[in-house]
């Protein structure tokens, strides 16, 4: 049928009044009871049952039907649950299933706040699927309840719709007055009429007593000046404000304010339940910026707290009050409905574009703006921060989860918060997009599609967080920072106990202390030795420490890896004699020779000294590992006085995933030496196995360490081809390396991310003298994580005893596939690609007596 063509509605004086609805239209009908919208559903099915039209009634609401059952009619249920991706998207494909010219009938829309909790996704909702269904020619019922809705919501629904018509009732008569009707015009459309139902009457109210009834039965419907503007989100929590100011049972909002808003997670919920007061959960929503949950780290975060402030309030006094706010998880899908781009994000759901259309629909993140309403939003909390710097955290509903940690799979950004307001706010709108955009990384996408989350709603909520620290010069950081692990089944000192946790402890930001950068290592921390490490000489502590500080330079308006010459200077004594050592063997060297020099290097040597301070952290993590019934990782910072007084700040915890090894490995005992490819003690993390290996893929160092260094990331990206050419394709690969995979820094490896090396069944770091190679596993590093979730096993080579054999010539004996994947001449020089799927090579990784083989047989 040609579009915009006129229908009947069951009413033939209303479609004389209305001019008709044509094909194209949706119908929203504001009533004040479904019965109401009966009186005009009935007829308008009834017409289209007797014009042979096809119709379906989408049943979703818990109020009795409204249309009543007919074989003329398909009824199609859709549950409603939380998750408004997956309802939008199921309705959206039934109705491009349905295609041209069908009549729809949809529950009360207001019923949408039963699982939403707010009227702003009840008009996102609306948004996406109004255009959709008039592409296709359809026409379209839907009932909103009048006073359910604020001004806002309603707003939404009247710029998208093409009729929207107010009814009003008393005893006697049913009045409409039609308040939107596009792309119609007539002298008397726009007055309110009078329906009666028994003669099918529809006429215009045109003389003034009719009138003054008329607004007596308005008068009756008025919502106070504030009550229009308040969504059902407020007059929820103002609802549950007054109960709890007025010493009245909260229980049940508590419950909810917890669902709707703190996590979907069950165990989660069943802790958060358990610690959060009252005021807990409305100082959650004084800090919060739109609606929707809060997200897996910001939970994290607000529930660790609460568990230390209610068992260990000892512990509570040292640790610093959290200043933060939440950016809810309905703004990120209000922003993709606002800048139009919702079809992309339907369609990058599916699984023949879930990773072809990703760059497109970052970069749409990454460009789209945001309203004049949620701007002022933002202006607060800059107003709050002063020129503060801050830092932008992903807080998505599916991260920091049991199982799923994403650990640095999205973005982070820091504002340095310093300028004219206008560019703070494009900075902070900046850093928000970032993050929005991070969602669609490669990284992300696979990490999701390797747990099954692929087809789950991963809204992204924001954590918003004041760096904590001190002004040094220009720059702005902790004194010191850090992650900690309160089970650490991996040990980097043979005597530490695995059950007292351990820290990665940096100077400065935190993000020094989960990257891997060039030259620089964290402090590792047994708990239970704290002051002990795998250095004997000065010269080695030197050499394994942390080079580069990072810190928020607020003058350059970034964040700045320094060396510690460019920032020893702006530390006060006291704080230097906490974080800095001298390196006495090179002081006395430069004496020597009459230089009378001081050389130091980061040590933080004062703060693991510091008894009471290690105890406390190590507490934390052990009673919030008790409480979560598993192990936990945290990450923190620690600012200390002159006077010698500190404060904690506790910025995330989640949940840890260990493996237990319950495995064995039999690695034969008569494997002849000339049959071993590599053989190494102590030097392995990961799950005992005897694995047949497919492919080895060999990065051949000395070659890797002459290329250019600009083309080096393109080793990485072969890398990730290989990877993903054989991704789910049950092949066994492993991969060997020089120095550290992961790295941001190819001098020191091959800069892959996670995503490029996820199929692999082990990788293999090699150390290579003569270039500089040396393998470091960076225990609690963000790819640590990544490792010991895809139980991925890892190995080094190193030039000590550790390493018993080596003979990667041995592989030149197989088929070199390389060329399979690129036809670079300079990259089939570094990279190989060993196939020996026709030949037997076995992978063997004894974890009891931590040895590994691999051999052919």
């Amino acid at each position: 049928m040609a579009a915009f063509e006129r229908i009947c509605s069951g009413i033939p004086d209303m479609d004389q009044a209305l001019d008709n609805i044509r094909l194209g239209d949706n119908v929203v009908w504001r009533v004040s009871n479904l019965q109401e919208f009966r009186y005009f559903c009935e007829p308008y099915i009834e017409q289209a049952i007797k014009d042979n039209r096809r119709i379906v009634y989408f049943r979703f609401a818990s109020h009795e039907p409204l249309v009543k059952e007919c074989p003329q009619v398909e009824r199609i249920e859709i549950p409603l649950s939380h998750r408004f991706e997956d309802f939008t998207v199921k309705i959206h494909k039934i109705i491009e299933k349905e295609g041209f010219d069908v009549f729809y009938v949809f529950d009360c829309l207001s019923e949408l706040q039963t699982a939403w909790a707010t009227d702003l996704m009840m008009g996102n909702f609306f948004r996406v699927t109004c255009p959709f269904l008039f592409t296709l020619d359809t026409v379209a019922f839907f009932p909103i309840i009048r006073g359910k809705h604020s001004f806002h919501a309603v707003k939404k629904i009247l710029n998208t719709t093409q009729l929207l018509l107010d009814v009003y009732s008393d005893r006697r008569n049913t009045y409409v007055r039609p308040a939107k009707v596009w792309n119609r015009d007539s002298e008397t459309m726009f007055r309110p009429h009078i329906y009666n139902r028994e003669t099918g009457a529809f006429r215009p109210i045109l003389d003034g007593v009719q009138s003054s009834r008329f607004y007596q039965v308005l008068d009756k419907f008025q919502r106070t000046g504030e009550e229009q503007f308040t969504d059902s989100w407020n007059r929820f929590f103002n609802t549950a404000k007054m109960l709890y100011d007025n010493h009245m049972n909260t229980d049940d909002a508590c419950n909810t304010m917890c669902n709707i808003m703190m996590t979907r997670d069950e165990k989660m919920r069943f802790m958060v339940k358990k610690h959060f007061t009252p005021q807990d959960y409305f100082n959650v929503r004084n800090h919060m910026i739109g609606t929707g949950m809060i997200g897996g780290k910001a939970c994290g975060m607000l529930l660790s707290r609460a568990i230390v402030r209610n068992l260990a309030p000892d512990i509570d006094e040292v640790l610093e009050p959290h200043d933060s706010f939440f950016i809810g998880s309905d703004v990120y899908y209000t922003y993709i409905v606002d800048n139009g781009f919702w079809d992309i994000r339907v369609r990058q759901r599916e699984e023949e574009e879930y990773f072809s259309l990703a760059e497109e629909f970052a970069q749409k993140l990454k460009n789209g703006v945001f309203s004049e309403e949620m701007q002022n939003q933002f202006l607060h909390i800059l107003e709050y921060y002063g020129q503060d710097p801050f830092i932008v955290r992903s807080s998505s509903i599916l991260e920091d989860g049991f199982g799923n940690a994403f650990a640095g799979k999205y973005e982070s950004v820091f504002c340095a918060n310093r300028g004219t307001l206008e560019e703070r706010l494009l900075e902070f709108e900046n850093a928000i997009r970032t993050v929005y955009a991070s969602s669609m990384s490669l990284s992300a996408l696979d990490y999701r599609k390797r747990r099954g989350l692929d087809k789950r709603d991963e809204q992204m909520a924001l954590l918003v967080q004041r760096v904590s620290g001190s002004y040094y010069g220009s720059y702005y950081m902790p004194c010191a920072a850090g992650v900690g692990y309160s089970y650490s089944p991996y040990k980097f000192l043979k005597q530490i106990d695995p059950k007292a946790g351990m820290l990665r402890l940096v100077m400065g930001l935190g993000t020094a202390a989960v990257d891997r950068t060039e030259g620089s290592y964290p402090r590792l921390v047994s708990l239970d030795m704290p002051q002990a490490t795998s250095c004997t000489t000065i010269a080695e502590k030197h050499q394994f420490s942390q080079r580069k500080v990072e810190a928020v330079d607020t003058s350059g308006h970034c964040v700045r890896q320094m060396y510690l010459d460019q920032i020893e200077g702006f530390l006060p004594e006291y704080l230097a004699n906490i974080l800095l050592d001298h390196d006495f063997d090179a002081e006395r060297s430069f004496r020597e020779r009459g230089i009378d020099r001081s050389v130091c290097f980061i040590a933080c040597s004062g703060i693991v000294k510091n008894q009471i301070l290690m105890k406390q952290i190590q507490d934390i993590m052990q009673l919030l590992q008790k409480e979560y019934e598993y192990p936990v990782d945290i990450e923190f910072t620690v600012n200390l006085s002159e006077t010698g007084e500190y404060s904690i700040n506790l910025l995330q915890c989640r949940p840890l995933k260990v493996f237990k090894d319950i495995g064995k490995a039999l690695i034969p005992e008569d494997i002849a030496e000339e049959k071993i490819i590599l053989e190494n003690v102590h030097s392995s993390m990961g799950l005992s196995r005897n694995v047949k290996i497919d492919h080895i893929v060999l990065v051949d160092p000395i070659a890797y360490y002459n290329m250019p260094y600009v083309r080096k990331p393109n080793v990485a990206k072969l890398i990730g081809t290989i990877n993903w050419k054989y991704k789910e394709k049950n092949k066994h690969m492993l991969l060997m390396v020089p120095g550290r995979i992961g790295t941001s820094s190819p001098e020191l490896g091959v800069p892959t991310t996670f995503a490029d090396i996820s199929e692999f069944e082990a990788i293999c770091e090699i150390e290579e003298k003569k270039a500089g190679y040396n393998p470091e596993l960076s225990y609690g590093s963000h790819i640590f994580q990544d490792l010991v979730e895809a139980e991925i096993l890892y190995t080094a080579v190193f030039a000590n005893e550790k390493t018993l054999r080596f003979a990667p010539e041995k592989l030149a004996e197989y088929p070199d596939i390389v060329s399979l994947f690129t036809e670079d001449p300079e990259l089939k020089q570094v990279v190989h690609v060993y196939d020996m799927s026709k030949v037997s090579c076995e992978l063997c990784n004894d974890l009891q007596n931590e040895r590994l083989v691999l051999y052919q047989q």
